[in-house]
């Protein structure tokens, strides 16, 4: 068993981390209780400042959501305990359909599913992120098996 540490990210590493993934989960509230989903989405740098912009199918929990939600992109190997996460706190609202057709072909997050025509955006409010390392190198397998 190897001892492992847990690192604060720093911000500009979970936004990289952000820039080089497509597919997180959405945290919304529905009917009173946390739902988390998976969602291909899109990193963004506007000029206002960094957004997710994901896609939906209309009428759906993602679409009916409140303001606030979460956004959650992880990797994990569960062979060698390690692993890292990005959490973005954040407010969600649509995106104007004139917003849509100037940005459709530049940002479209591609999801895998046909008929998600709703344009969504998550305007971060907070961006953290987590490392768990491991301390020391473990083996694969035992010396013996190596002798």
């Amino acid at each position: 068993m190897t001892d492992n540490a847990l690192d604060q990210l720093s911000a500009e590493t979970c936004m990289d981390l952000l820039r080089m993934h497509s597919i997180g989960r959405i945290s919304v509230i529905a009917d009173g209780f946390p739902v988390v989903l998976p969602v291909n989405y899109r990193f963004v740098e506007s000029l206002t400042g960094p957004l997710i912009l994901i896609r939906t199918r209309p009428g759906n929990v993602i679409d009916q959501a409140g303001l606030n939600s979460a956004f959650e992109i992880d990797s994990i190997d569960p062979s060698h305990c390690t692993g890292w996460s990005v959490l973005v706190r954040g407010l969600l609202s649509h995106v104007d359909d004139a917003t849509v057709e100037r940005i459709k072909e530049q940002f479209d997050p591609s999801p895998w599913i046909t008929g998600r025509d709703s344009w969504l955006i998550i305007k971060p409010v907070q961006v953290t992120g987590r490392r768990l390392r491991a301390l020391d190198v473990e083996w694969a397998f035992h010396i013996r098996g190596y002798l």
